[in-house]
């Protein structure tokens, strides 16, 4: 059995993706601030107070999953705060990079030595952090989003000696809470076309960044 272990996956996309998972019979480890009614009746492994912006906690449920061999490692935790030009917020900018872009790197840091050999990383990054393709607005976001996509370039270089390949993941425009339920897919069409993306990632596509429909996507 392969054991996949997902960030911030209470709700929403990563919710789904988990659910989703246990059905391909993965073992699922969720790692999130809390629980959720919905989390708790897919009866996969949940641990909770953990969070992505604080190093000691990352580091405490590596040590306590020691023994785990991870398949695959999913970095879904994110946050959104809104803004715009006239209204901009510089600590809520900081608190967008230290979850968005530090976090799926001190993730995988310190679960590093748990990957096994021909391990998958997917990263759930945005395609508002597409400087080719985005527009105005939403400037911690897109700040954000635009540097986890260096740290997934990055790490795919720098895992792939190891076997391990990484996936720069656009879930699409959800209906989730984060989009305050407006968009164009819901969390089951998401999660699905994110799932077929990692079983297409292997060591000579690592690094590229796609659209959950399969469409690659411009720096």
């Amino acid at each position: 059995m392969k054991t996949a272990l997902i960030t911030g996956a209470n709700r929403g996309i990563g919710l789904e993706i988990a659910k989703q998972l246990q059905q391909q019979s993965y073992k699922v480890i969720v790692a999130c601030r809390h629980s959720s009614k919905e989390l708790d009746a897919l009866n996969c492994q949940v641990e909770t107070n953990f969070d992505v912006g604080d190093s000691k906690s990352v580091k405490n449920l590596a040590d306590k999953l020691t023994t785990e061999k991870l398949d695959l490692l999913i970095n879904n935790a994110g946050i959104l705060s809104s803004m715009d030009l006239e209204n901009l917020n510089y600590d809520a900018i900081r608190q967008q990079f230290e979850i968005n872009t530090l976090g799926p790197l001190r993730v995988t840091e310190n679960f590093l030595p748990h990957l096994s050999n021909g391990a998958k990383i997917a990263i759930i990054t945005s395609r508002m952090g597409s400087i080719a393709d985005g527009s105005g607005g939403q400037y911690g976001y897109r700040i954000s989003k635009t540097a986890v996509n260096m740290v997934g370039s990055c790490l795919a270089h720098d895992l792939k000696p190891k076997g391990i390949a990484v996936a720069l993941l656009h879930p699409g425009y959800v209906r989730t809470d984060m989009t305050g339920n407006q968009g164009f897919i819901d969390v089951q069409e998401s999660a699905q076309g994110l799932i077929q993306r990692i079983k297409e990632l292997n060591l000579v596509n690592s690094g590229g960044f796609w659209h959950t429909d399969g469409t690659e996507l411009p720096w």
